[in-house]
């Protein structure tokens, strides 16, 4: 089955891992959030390391250990902790980044440039707190 939007195991296991974390009072270990998201404990754990390399959470070691925000909820857009791990988004004019074009406009349009802005939009407008009750 062929799909328009697919969105990297990475980038939802930060996304899905920081609602989580931001829901949890004392934070929240690996093993946790790998049985929640369905996600490989490897996985969950290299993505968590880059959240926290990139200054989203600190992170603590031992029994009682696991992952906390660094930065209040409010002040955390999905934005942030998908490009932290996928990079800018870029929003450009060409799907196929062609410096040169066959044609005299694009034969997708613009659907392309706008479905891009407007998921960049989605997430630079979404913060953390906006998911921590009622989903």
């Amino acid at each position: 089955m062929s799909k328009i939007f697919s969105l990297s195991e990475a980038g939802s296991i930060a996304i899905h891992s920081m609602v989580l974390i931001a829901r949890a009072e004392n934070g929240m270990n690996v093993l946790k959030i790998s049985e929640r998201t369905g996600s490989s404990r490897h996985h969950v754990a290299k993505v968590l390391q880059r959240l926290t390399k990139d200054d989203f959470l600190y992170s603590n070691r031992g029994p009682h250990g696991g992952f906390k925000l660094k930065k209040p909820p409010e002040q955390i857009s999905l934005l942030e902790i998908y490009e932290a791990i996928e990079g800018k988004i870029v929003v450009s004019e060409c799907p196929m980044e062609s410096p040169i074009c066959p044609f005299d406009k694009c034969i997708f349009g613009n659907i392309i440039t706008e479905m891009t802005q407007r998921f960049k939009d989605f997430l630079a407008d979404s913060k953390l707190v906006d998911f921590l009750h009622g989903y």
